[in-house]
């Protein structure tokens, strides 16, 4: 990691973001974490508590003069997604992210940055090591596992808080006050199959769709970028039907937040056709590098020779799952009808795994609109029950929905309008955020959500803006001035 990262300012919120990202803090591995967060609050003199799910609970008195304000909580996520490129040599599980200094942008080598959440993490951290801070009194709130289930926040019992407002630090854009979200549900398709020898006279090939540039399942799903299982699979689909081809294996995407980046196939081909078989793929690549020229300038598709496998699927079982994944949607399903610009319902084919006699297929399904994620997730099961898959549903968790004349709503937009002499956009997203699920145990508490701008989140190419976190700690500072009185 760059020194240099240090010395940027303020230096206390990233010195803290330095620190918490030496600590490797993957969703659903966070005893690490967990650990370096409870040693710190206890570090302080700082009453501080791990609940039975495993959130970190951390309590400060109001500083000097402003004891009579209303007590609020500010929350973050320990978890962060772990991503890399395939040619990166990096090890999550016990490696600290490296990272460097690009003009006004914090990066990483190879690998997601962590700034989703860990900017929002470390300006918490910071206001509590603070003795020049003002603040009223102070809940913090570390959940767990946001990422992958947003089982934290699902686990945290009422009257762990006591807050009148909830300052969520986990949206990407400087200019965005969040006041409500979409709510999700996980979508697991799991078969097994029946494998056959490899037929004899066939040549290997391993297909690698790869370049496109990825990014968070929900705040860039309307983007138009491209999803590496379903473009691997239409070219898949497509030569089934033209050539004697065999399926031995498909391994694509990872993380269900997550646009896919990159998949690969390996399969064989009659030999007689395996001339005609190469020059379809080279024609069709480039018939897809067109239409994503806009969005994906490095969309490829690397087509090599490869091992002879022992074994391949059947062909019914073939046509099933490329039919099945040909036919899933993926992408946005409906934009909303109330809010301008705002994706309602979405989908998102994050993980595709075939090979050894078994299926897999990993969905995330979202709605700010829960009928609809309902009928998606039904819609997506459906397909899947075509071909006598097992399909899954869980995780569920609830949308947020806004309250825009809410107190805290007025008082952050009055802020920001007074600081920077501009509106700023106040909407609801199509992410995940906590707050819903939050606001299902404390239904009083007003919340919102705000941050700096991150760009790529959950996507090598994550990278956050130096000056943009500048700006967002000076609105967080002046907004826990502001906090009004408890009566």
């Amino acid at each position: 990691m760059s020194n240099s990262i240090r010395n940027i300012e303020p230096k206390s919120l990233w010195n803290h973001f330095a620190d918490l990202n030496a600590v490797p803090r993957p969703s659903k591995k966070e005893e690490r974490v967990k650990a370096f967060m409870m040693s710190f609050g206890e570090s302080l003199g700082l009453p501080t508590r791990m609940d039975p799910v495993g959130n970190v609970i951390i309590t400060k008195p109001a500083s000097a003069g402003m004891e009579d304000r209303a007590p609020i909580v500010m929350q973050s996520h320990l978890d962060m997604v772990h991503q890399k490129n395939n040619a990166t040599q990096f090890d999550f599980d016990t490696e600290g992210i490296k990272m460097y200094i690009d003009g006004d942008w914090v990066k990483a080598d190879g690998t997601t940055l962590g700034a989703d959440n860990g900017i929002g993490v470390a300006t918490i951290m910071a206001i509590l090591a603070s003795t020049d801070i003002d603040h009223p009194a102070m809940e913090v709130l570390f959940t767990i596992d946001e990422e992958t289930g947003m089982t934290g926040a699902l686990g945290l019992q009422g009257g762990e808080l006591t807050g009148k407002y909830l300052l969520n630090l986990d949206t990407e854009d400087d200019d965005e006050l969040s006041i409500g979200c979409a709510g999700g549900v996980d979508v697991t398709v799991t078969k097994a199959y029946t494998e056959i020898d490899t037929p004899p006279a066939h040549t290997a090939y391993q297909l690698t769709m790869n370049g496109l540039n990825g990014g968070h399942s929900g705040m860039d799903i309307n983007k138009g970028l491209g999803n590496a299982n379903k473009l691997l699979n239409r070219i898949l689909w497509v030569a089934d039907a033209k050539f004697d081809i065999h399926l031995a294996s498909f391994d694509g995407g990872g993380l269900r937040n997550a646009i896919p980046r990159e998949a690969t196939a390996t399969v064989v081909v009659n030999e007689k056709e395996a001339t005609d078989f190469e020059a379809f793929i080279k024609k069709t690549i480039v018939v897809i590098q067109q239409e994503y020229l806009v969005m994906e300038a490095g969309l490829n598709l690397d087509v090599v020779s490869a091992d002879m496998p022992a074994k391949v699927m059947d062909l019914a079982a073939q046509k099933q799952i490329l039919s099945a994944l040909y036919a899933c949607p993926n992408g946005v399903y409906r934009m909303s009808p109330d809010i301008p610009d705002m994706v309602q319902t979405s989908n998102n084919v994050a993980r595709v795994l075939v090979g050894n006699g078994e299926i897999k297929v990993l969905c995330l399904t979202r709605s700010s609109v829960d009928s609809e994620k309902d009928d998606l997730a039904q819609a997506i099961t459906a397909n899947f029950i075509n071909m006598q898959a097992t399909v899954e549903l869980s995780g569920d968790y609830p949308g947020w929905t806004p309250m825009p004349d809410s107190s805290i709503v007025d008082l952050m937009t009055d802020l920001y309008v007074e600081m920077y002499d501009d509106q700023p956009n106040v909407l609801a997203c199509h992410a995940g955020l906590e707050c819903g699920i939050l606001g299902t145990n404390y239904p009083e508490m007003e919340m919102i959500s705000f941050g700096p701008n991150i760009r790529g989140a959950h996507s090598p190419d994550e990278k956050v803006q130096i000056s943009s976190v500048q700006k967002f700690w000076e609105f967080t500072l002046e907004a826990l001035k502001r906090i009004p009185s408890a009566n």
